[in-house]
């Protein structure tokens, strides 16, 4: 649970940062007040820290913030495995310029090269990059 704690976007630097000015608010107090009024700020400040870190692990408040999935998948999803440049396929619909096309079996979302191409026209694959098809 401790780990989990750690790796929580953030809260190393707020809790870093608060801790930080918990201790200047205490060296204030031995700066502008007597001796005795410093040392209860300073044990009402520890105290109150030390009730906000144990009530934050018993509370499982941590768990509102820990990631409980993870995200799969990526740039290449494997959609364009199998289509290989010059292979040919008609427009399904107006490529302008981007549009669907069949090519093989299935439909694809390509992009033209050159601008406008219109719904039945026969094209071909001439680029495949980063899971785009570019046609002409």
């Amino acid at each position: 649970m401790v780990a989990e704690v750690l790796f929580v976007p953030g809260t190393t630097i707020v809790g870093v940062f608060g801790l930080i000015v918990s201790l200047v608010g205490i060296v204030y107090a031995f700066l502008s007040f007597d001796t005795g009024t410093a040392w209860l700020i300073s044990g009402v400040a520890v105290l109150l820290n030390l009730t906000a870190i144990v009530y934050s692990f018993r509370s499982g408040v941590w768990n509102k913030f820990s990631l409980k999935e993870t995200n799969e998948g990526g740039a290449f999803d494997g959609r364009i495995i199998g289509l290989q440049v010059g292979m040919p396929g008609k427009a399904t619909s107006d490529i302008k310029p981007i549009g669907k096309a069949m090519i093989g079996e299935k439909i694809y979302e390509v992009k033209s090269e050159s601008g406008f191409i219109p719904v039945g026209t026969e094209i071909i694959i001439i680029k495949i990059l980063n899971n785009k098809i570019i046609v002409k």
